[in-house]
């Protein structure tokens, strides 16, 4: 009410126009709140945050660009492991708890939501995970933590921002909380501030997100509308009072409000026609101007928000010219690589790698990556296969190299055939992996699994001409005293053989025949589902096995066994060397050839050997007059072979081929005690 002096000078009381102003929503920052009588937390003003994050990932094409392209580059072209022929049990069953689809669907939550959740299922005596699968993080919210500070559950429901006192949420431990059958592994980086859930990495865009969406909506509304201006609505037929001016305004803008109908409205309320309120607007001479900087602010914004070196690394293409330089799209592919995408990876794997321990695995898992292959640096000098799979994040088997049976394969005649002269052998022969050609050392496989010349042994590899060539020592049959035997032992590393290995067989001297007729005879490969995973297994990883003499499905090894029943002479006895020996033999303890071959050269020096010679402990056990001997092992993979159906005839039998013996040099001397040797294994 107004007061206002009339035609008479007196004092009247008139109503003038009342109306109110209806603004647009603001940015909305995530808001974590413990509520009374409920034991779970609250993520958002609404409890519903994480549905606001998804709504701007639907409203803001640059922001829906950026997480699709940013999440699939995480997830690459899935989980795999660098050391997976070495352990192809432990990865078939990886491969089978960590599905495709769920990864794939961890790592988009992990990306839109800042926070992802993986069920984890257990058998029914809690001692194995049998089966993992994802979880809308969005369905979740955490239980209050505990005395220790620990989250000990978290509560299921399907719509959180609707949830009534009459609902009862599905209570679910979390991972290591209980023993119930399935629990809750939650995924969140930390930020500091924040115990419960994450916020996303691109927080500082959202509303530059919100922004984007808005100003599109204006647009595409205002044009839906017939370019129509923001409106004016009068009411003239009186001022309702405070509550029912609320009340018209609410429900109008329920209806008219928003992008949706392109602007803010104006409500008045008058006593009549005559006294309606009047707007003048503010015209704006550049507001097509102001729009399109809105629009390039945001979009820049938001890949500054989401760390993104160059649009163009998401198909965004922009005005930069980077398009035309290829020198600077791979330094932005790799910088991206390293600076966004790796993070996210390695805190999958940290998290996978808890998941796997609970079922004894232990992996070295890396994504394969999406990065082109010639963005990649690579220097096979300082770095194995495995390192480079597990850093690069790209597949041995798609790099130029090739290893087969632990030997080096090349692209080229010209280079197997320098690498033959090289070794001695000469010429070269062909493997095709995969459809692809490769050229080996040597006119042959077998030839070529030999890797040093009669009278000389290997000890591990040296680097040659930038390359990796084996180290051959010669040696000698020297007499071996107390002081050079403990020093061999000091440098003998043995193994126990896992469960995963059977001993099928034992070979003696007398019997001829090459490593791999030996395990065709003993063994049988397994046709499974297990062995289905075997094989895609070794076709993607062809690589050096843990001895030059293994294969996929087999592995040899030597024992140090008694091998003359000859009485002692008067005053000799066993050496401390071969009781030693003979003590680790019946604890079960196995060497590989490198083993033996690494403790003679590195226990002995040959300022000790004869005329400066290294000491041979393959080739003559203990010495001079010792009567032990070492004896090949045949052991074969459980998991995807079993017996041969002939062994038993076999070992009744002993019906050898008659093929050419691939064996490692000095295999005869080792199968025989030197007091059965040629002057009782004394140097000649």
């Amino acid at each position: 009410m107004k007061q206002k002096r009339n035609s008479k000078g007196q004092f009247s009381k008139t109503k003038v126009s009342e109306f109110g102003f209806v603004n647009l929503g603001t940015y909305t920052s995530p808001e974590i709140k413990e509520v009374n009588g409920e034991d779970w937390i609250e993520y958002g003003a609404d409890n519903d945050y994480f549905q606001y994050l998804i709504d701007r990932y639907n409203g803001s094409p640059t922001n829906n660009a950026a997480i699709n392209g940013i999440s699939q580059a995480i997830y690459g072209k899935g989980l795999n492991a660098s050391d997976s022929n070495k352990k192809p049990n432990e990865y078939a069953q990886m491969i089978a708890l960590f599905k495709k689809d769920v990864v794939r669907k961890v790592c988009y939550d992990l990306k839109l939501m800042g926070n992802a959740a993986i069920q984890v299922i257990y058998s029914k005596d809690h001692s194995k995970i049998v089966q993992l699968e994802h979880i809308p993080i969005e369905t979740l919210r955490a239980e209050k933590c505990d005395d220790d500070g620990k989250i000990p559950a978290y509560y299921y429901f399907e719509d959180w921002a609707n949830i009534t006192r009459n609902d009862d949420p599905l209570r679910i431990p979390a991972f290591g909380m209980s023993k119930e059958g399935i629990e809750i592994y939650y995924i969140k980086p930390y930020r500091s501030g924040f115990y419960y859930y994450s916020p996303v990495d691109y927080q500082g865009g959202l509303q530059y997100a919100e922004l984007e969406e808005e100003v599109s909506n204006y647009h595409l509304n205002n044009i839906m509308n017939g370019l129509a201006p923001s409106m004016l609505i009068n009411f003239n037929n009186g001022t309702p009072n405070q509550q029912e001016r609320q009340l018209i305004e609410k429900k109008i803008a329920q209806k008219f409000s928003g992008t949706s109908n392109a602007g803010k409205f104006i409500l008045a309320f008058n006593d009549n026609k005559e006294s309606q309120a009047e707007i003048t607007p503010v015209q704006l001479s550049d507001a097509h101007n102001q729009y399109q900087f809105l629009s390039e602010e945001s979009t820049q914004k938001i890949m500054v928000a989401h760390r993104i070196v160059s649009p163009m690394l998401l198909g965004i293409k922009d005005g930069s010219g980077l398009g035309n330089n290829a020198e600077e799209i791979k330094t932005a592919s790799l910088l991206m690589d390293n600076t966004v995408i790796r993070p996210f990876q390695e805190l999958l794997i940290d998290c996978f790698d808890q998941i796997l321990a609970y079922n004894e695995i232990s992996l070295n898992l890396y994504f394969t990556t999406l990065q082109p292959l010639e963005f990649t640096d690579v220097d096979k000098s300082v770095q194995d296969d495995e390192t480079i799979e597990e850093e690069t994040g790209i597949e041995k088997r798609k790099f130029s190299f090739k290893k087969i049976d632990g030997k080096e394969a090349y692209e080229t005649k010209e280079e197997a055939i320098k690498v033959a002269e090289e070794q001695g052998c000469g010429g070269y022969h062909e493997h095709d992996v995969e459809g692809v050609t490769y050229y080996m050392p040597c006119e042959t496989h077998q030839e070529l699994k030999k890797p040093c010349w009669d009278g000389y042994e290997q000890y591990g590899t040296k680097i040659k001409d930038g390359k990796e060539v084996p180290n051959c020592v010669k040696m000698s049959n020297e007499f071996l005293s107390d002081e050079m035997g403990q020093a061999i032992l000091d440098n003998l590393k043995g193994e126990t053989i896992t469960d995963e290995w059977e001993l099928v067989d034992e070979l003696s001297a007398d019997e001829n025949i090459s490593d791999e007729d030996w395990a065709n005879i003993c063994i049988k490969k397994k046709r499974s589902k297990l062995q289905k995973f075997y094989d895609e297994i070794t076709s993607k990883n062809n690589g050096s096995a843990e001895s030059f003499l293994d294969s996929e499905y087999f592995k040899i090894r030597y024992k140090y066994v008694v091998g003359s029943n000859k009485p002692m002479e008067a005053g000799n006895q066993s050496r401390d060397f071969c009781k030693n020996m003979m003590r680790l033999s019946d604890d079960g303890i196995i060497y590989r050839k490198e083993d033996i071959d690494q403790a003679s050269f590195r226990g002995v020096n040959n300022e000790f050997g004869h005329k400066g010679q290294n000491y041979s402990l393959f080739k003559f056990k203990g010495g001079i007059y010792c009567r032990h001997k070492w004896v090949k092992l045949l052991y074969r993979m459980k998991a995807t072979t079993e017996p041969s159906n002939d062994l038993d005839d076999y070992k009744r039998t002993r019906e050898i081929p008659a093929k050419y013996n691939i064996n490692p040099t000095g295999t005869t001397e080792s199968e025989i005690a030197p007091i059965n040797m040629p002057d009782r294994g004394a140097y000649k």
